[in-house]
């Protein structure tokens, strides 16, 4: 049976490395090689007979002085890990809050600008209001005047009417012209 038929292709797992992946610096910086790894070797017969032939003492002792340092090492190394774990927190913290500062400067300028045209609308319909109650205002007292100049025309002109009712009326007429003046007042009335 084939791999391609036994095996989904999703879980079949690639192992090769993009071009950015080998690309990217790695930001962590690392220690030296230990001096102590590997210092502890098999020692020479030599120097195993002019030791003493061979002390397990001193090799014990040397043991015990390399685990220390070995211990000590990555105390070392873990407090030094702690620390830029420590700094990298802060940091992530401190752009968070930069971050977050924006955030608060951007929402209340845009805050400040939404009120200042929100006043510059309120002051753009005021003056609106204010020309719009003038025009009306002089509007309405256009048509008053106009209204009381048609009144005065009207009381002049039935004044007028009355006033030569008054006199063709007061005129005397003769008899002769008085059937043509009936006559043509019958025909051509006058409204009072």
């Amino acid at each position: 049976m084939a791999l391609s038929s036994s095996r989904p292709h999703h879980l079949i797992r690639r192992f090769h490395a993009s071009a950015q992946a080998l690309a990217r610096v790695d930001p962590h910086e690392h220690s030296q090689p230990s001096a102590y790894l590997g210092s502890w070797g098999q020692s020479s017969p030599a120097a195993a007979a002019a030791a003493g032939g061979g002390d397990t003492r001193e090799a014990w002792a040397r043991l015990e002085r390399l685990r220390k340092g070995y211990a000590r090492g990555v105390g070392n190394l873990r407090k030094q890990y702690a620390y830029e774990a420590q700094m990298l927190e802060a940091e992530r913290q401190r752009k968070a809050e930069a971050r977050a500062e924006a955030v608060r400067a951007a929402n209340e300028e845009r805050k400040a600008a939404k009120a200042a045209a929100a006043q510059t609308r309120a002051a753009e319909r005021r003056v609106f209001e204010l020309d719009f109650r003038q025009a009306l205002m002089k509007e309405r007292a256009e048509k008053l005047e106009s209204w009381r100049n048609k009144e005065k025309l009207k009381a002049q002109k039935k004044t007028d009417n009355r006033e030569l009712l008054r006199k063709k009326s007061s005129m005397w007429i003769s008899e002769d012209k008085m059937e043509t003046k009936i006559l043509q007042a019958i025909m051509h009335t006058t409204p009072l």
